[in-house]
């Protein structure tokens, strides 16, 4: 399982016209799912995604990165995508062969979702096997490549 994580200002999805999902200063997840993964990858994954360390310190001269989106109460866009496992080192056209097909991703991205929001985090989502348009505005710009 792959997650690609970015801190946000604001970040929604929209499919044929309509706001599916929309959140405020958070983390956007953009979630990839591979042949091996399961629901107990999901819920790994979920608990490294809400207590990644990836927030600024309370303190307005404090340094670094200390705190995490379960420390935040910050809300948190999940956003399927098998591109992530996009592998484009052969010729310039993409594998997709090392994604999940979708009767197997779309049950382990609902489990992640719904490993985040047992453990207390405000979730919304992107629509699965739909055409999205997702829109957000990066922080920092920062953003980390998880895998489990």
């Amino acid at each position: 399982m792959r997650a690609l994580v970015q801190t946000v200002s604001r970040a929604s999805v929209t499919v044929d016209g309509e706001v599916v999902g929309s959140i405020d200063a958070g983390l956007l997840v953009l979630i990839g799912v591979t042949h091996s993964d399961s629901v107990a990858v999901a819920a790994a994954m979920a608990r490294k995604v809400h207590e990644l360390r990836i927030f600024p310190p309370e303190e307005p001269d404090g340094a670094g990165t200390q705190r995490s989106a379960e420390q935040i109460d910050a809300p948190i866009m999940v956003v399927s995508q098998f591109t992530l496992y996009g592998d484009a080192r052969k010729g310039r056209r993409p594998s997709w062969s090392a994604a999940a097909p979708a009767e197997v991703a779309e049950p382990v991205v609902a489990a992640f979702t719904s490993a985040l929001a047992e453990r207390g985090a405000t979730v919304r989502t992107g629509r699965f096997r739909a055409h999205m348009l997702v829109e957000s505005v990066n922080v920092g710009p920062q953003t980390i490549l998880l895998e489990l």
